[in-house]
């Protein structure tokens, strides 16, 4: 449907797009947010650098990795090691606010619309901002949950209390046996409630969320529709960049905004109906305040 080469190249300027958006904004009759990691990079949970070593300089040393994101795909010898790390990745980017109040901006611009939000992010900062439950369809699960690793069930487990135990107990990067998660139903292991295989779980409140999504999507159909996207890439394109693409393009009526430093652009064959800001999202979240 769409040129293989998206646009990038357009003539307005950066007020006159925050001019358009802030009206876009203002006017529609409906707000779909697609949020991806960038979205939350801004926001300030960056994994590497600064914030990588504050927390993971013992695990880098040990093992030899320089980012949280290959911490949790390194094959660890132990289970203790494996939830030492895990335990104390998911403490950091789930537990603890972001540095910066991104998400807070962006639902003071919207809490008085009508909107949802679907997001592949995993971090739960849309939640911790205040984003009603009942608007948010969170796909790739979440950092706040475990799992059957078999799965014997289509049930999910919220794992603060553990997480924050083994955080608490563990010691030369490793956590006390007896911590070990396991499925209360079948006594496996437990692991993370992230979608990366065909075993990941939906779950009762994952199947909600879906169909309340396209519940959404589908009563608003034809309306004003402005379709934010933040800081989505081109790992998981076909969730949420490509649907926003072809359902602006089958509206004459809706406005596909994209705010992604360095990566927005959109094809041709809506590049009307579109706002591209390769800008800071935080920045550009804050000017539209």
């Amino acid at each position: 449907m769409f040129l293989k080469t998206p646009i990038t190249i357009f003539t307005e300027s950066y007020s006159e797009k925050i001019d358009r958006l802030k009206n876009e904004i203002e006017n529609a009759d409906a707000i779909v947010i697609g949020a991806g990691a960038g979205l939350s990079t801004s926001a300030g949970f960056i994994y590497t650098g600064e914030r990588f070593r504050r927390h993971f300089a013992d695990f880098e040393q040990k093992y030899g990795f320089h980012d949280m994101y290959s911490g949790g795909f390194y094959p660890y010898k132990t289970l203790e090691e494996h939830w030492a790390y895990w335990s104390r990745y998911i403490y950091f980017n789930r537990y603890v606010d972001p540095p910066k109040s991104t998400y807070s901006d962006l639902l003071r611009l919207v809490k008085d619309k009508d909107y949802f939000v679907i997001t592949t992010n995993v971090d739960h900062c849309f939640q911790k901002a205040g984003i009603d439950k009942k608007r948010l369809f969170y796909t790739q699960g979440d950092y706040g949950l475990f799992q059957c690793s078999e799965p014997c069930c289509k049930e999910t487990f919220d794992n603060e209390a553990a997480v924050r135990q083994m955080l608490k107990e563990q010691k030369d990067m490793r956590i006390p046996t007896e911590l070990l998660p396991v499925c209360p139903h079948c006594g496996k292991p437990l692991t993370m409630n992230l979608r990366s295989d065909d075993k990941f779980v939906e779950d009762e409140g994952w199947s909600r969320a879906a169909e309340r999504y396209e519940n959404f999507l589908r009563t608003r159909s034809g309306q004003r529709t402005l379709f934010l996207e933040l800081g989505v890439g081109y790992n998981t394109p076909v969730i949420i960049k490509y649907p926003f693409w072809q359902m602006t393009a089958k509206n004459p009526k809706a406005v596909y905004a994209c705010i992604n430093n360095g990566e927005a652009v959109c094809p041709k064959e809506i590049a009307v109906q579109s706002i591209c800001m390769n800008r800071d999202i935080n920045r550009v979240i804050g000017d539209l305040g």
